[in-house]
């Protein structure tokens, strides 16, 4: 009797078994993100694990009837689902661990695999809100020039001013006309900054003395290695005397014009904790005839100076934000000429020391205050030596956002040019205040008061000078500003007379 015929088909299974595995792995190399969205949009979890089950099931019990020789036809699924050759080839078997992971991506991110994936917080969804620039603290764009950027500014105003001295009473309508420029270096390292300022006055009507100045100070400043930084500074200052200055010639319809050239250099280290400055400065000033009401001059080349002064300064940082320091000067005076036209040796020396802080609280207070001794003698043994008391502060406060506190009082002692006189201490107070009053519109407030301390055996009496002054700056926009200005200034003398002034103008700017 020969051998039963095989009814169960082997190639056809061994054709779908490897069809399946070639089906799978290409499904889980090149479509894991399809995989994902087919199983979570197109049936449960659940029904997809089950299928896999089935087909598993299937393929097992084929294999089994091959092996005993049984039809596959006839033979169930333990589940009771008759298998399907065709059904087998559309849902291939897959083991139940890539049925967990590996079908749904694990290889992704969390958050990739994630139906419910988190949403990013409001702060990183939106960028962040700036604070609106208003205009008048908008900086303009300025001009590049190579790798520098002038920013430069123009001021057209017209002007009214009354003067009284005493029973003399002028007055007089000039136009005014102030230019202001910076220019700054855009380096990666140092940096170059010069900046310029002039006004040019001309009386329309009245009388009075025309008031023409300009300055230009150069910055140039080298950092160094090793926590060092270098500056080295040069400047000139073209200004005419003024009338009540106490070096002034008396009855001159024009003042002396006075130049005025500086040069410095200082360096700053750090030594730890240690801070340390070394200052070199010279100043040399030239001044001009003085003109007369009958047309004659004074000659003034006597009073042609040069000043030079040293100064150290040691710091010890308590913190980032104050700083105590000691300081010290000593400075030479030499004159051109040896003794005045009133016969007087007016060079001399002169000798200082301080102590103080330097504070930095960022923007709400920064500066330094300070206390200490001065003098200054003379080579000329009739000139009487000047020595005082020193108190220094420059203070910058906020006070609240949008308004700005500057403090300023110096003390120095002043070489006088009269007979007999060597000079007197002045004490200058000076505050400033800005507010914000608009988005375009800023206020300006500013009162001082300086105190000419003549020494005991002086002939000139102790004069105290008040000045007040106001302004408004409308900015139309980027490029113009409308200004107004009110001052007034009082000379309060113990004998003679005192004056007054009076001034008041309005203008516009034009900035770039």
């Amino acid at each position: 009797m020969g051998q039963p015929k095989q009814t169960s088909s082997v190639t056809p299974l061994r054709a779908i078994s490897r069809a399946v595995s070639f089906a799978a792995f290409s499904g889980l190399l090149l479509s894991q993100t399809a995989a994902l969205a087919e199983s979570a949009s197109q049936q449960p979890s659940t029904t997809a694990n089950s299928r896999s089950t089935v087909s598993q099931d299937s393929t097992t019990n084929a294999a089994a009837a091959f092996d005993d020789g049984t039809d596959d036809s006839a033979t169930t699924a333990a589940n009771g689902t008759t298998a399907n050759p065709d059904d087998t080839g559309q849902r291939p078997a897959i083991p139940d661990a890539q049925a967990g992971d590996d079908v749904t991506g694990s290889i992704l991110d969390e958050d990739i695999r994630r139906l419910n994936t988190r949403e990013a917080p409001i702060d990183e969804t939106l960028p962040r809100r700036r604070a609106a620039e208003s205009a008048s603290t908008a900086e303009t764009p300025g001009i590049p020039i190579g790798t520098f950027v002038l920013r430069p500014s123009v001021t057209q105003s017209i002007n009214t001013e009354t003067t009284k001295d005493g029973s003399t009473t002028q007055r007089r309508a000039f136009l005014e006309t102030d230019a202001a420029a910076t220019l700054t270096s855009d380096w990666g390292r140092h940096q170059l900054t010069v900046t310029s300022e002039g006004a040019w006055q001309r009386n329309i009507s009245g009388e009075g003395e025309e008031q023409p100045s300009f300055k230009v100070n150069g910055d140039l400043r080298l950092d160094l290695p090793n926590d060092t930084v270098a500056h080295l500074t040069a400047g000139y200052n073209f200004y005419r005397e003024d009338t009540d200055d106490p070096d002034a010639i008396a009855d001159a319809t024009q003042q002396s014009d006075v130049q005025e050239f500086s040069a410095g250099a200082s360096v700053q280290r750090d030594f730890g904790v240690l801070r340390g400055t070394t200052a070199l400065a010279l100043t040399r000033s030239i001044y001009s005839d003085a003109t007369l009401a009958n047309g004659t001059t004074v000659e003034l080349s006597d009073r042609n100076q040069t000043t030079g002064t040293l100064r150290g300064r040691v710091g010890y940082e308590l913190s980032p934000a104050l700083i105590p320091f000691i300081e010290a000067t000593i400075g030479r005076t030499l004159y051109d000429e040896t003794r005045d036209s009133a016969g007087y040796e007016r060079s001399g020396h002169s000798y200082g020391a301080k102590a103080g802080v330097e504070v930095d609280l960022g923007e709400k207070l920064k500066g330094e205050v300070g206390v200490g001794y001065e003098m200054a003698d003379f080579e000329d043994s009739r000139l009487s030596s000047i020595d005082t008391a020193t108190l220094d502060a420059s203070l910058l406060w906020s006070p609240i956002r949008g308004t700005d506190v500057n403090l300023d009082l110096q003390t120095s002692i002043q070489p006088s040019t009269t007979a007999g006189e060597s000079g007197y201490v002045s004490h200058a107070l000076t505050t400033t205040v800005t507010h914000q009053l608009r988005d375009n519109l800023v206020g300006t407030m500013i009162g001082g008061v300086t105190w000419r301390d003549y020494p005991t055996d002086s002939t000139i009496n102790d004069e105290l000078v008040y000045t007040a002054a106001t302004g408004l700056t409308w900015n139309i926009n980027r490029y113009l500003d409308l200004t107004s200005t009110l001052g007034y200034e009082l000379t309060a003398r113990k004998e003679g007379t005192d004056s007054q002034q009076w001034r008041a103008g309005v203008g516009l700017k034009l900035k770039r």
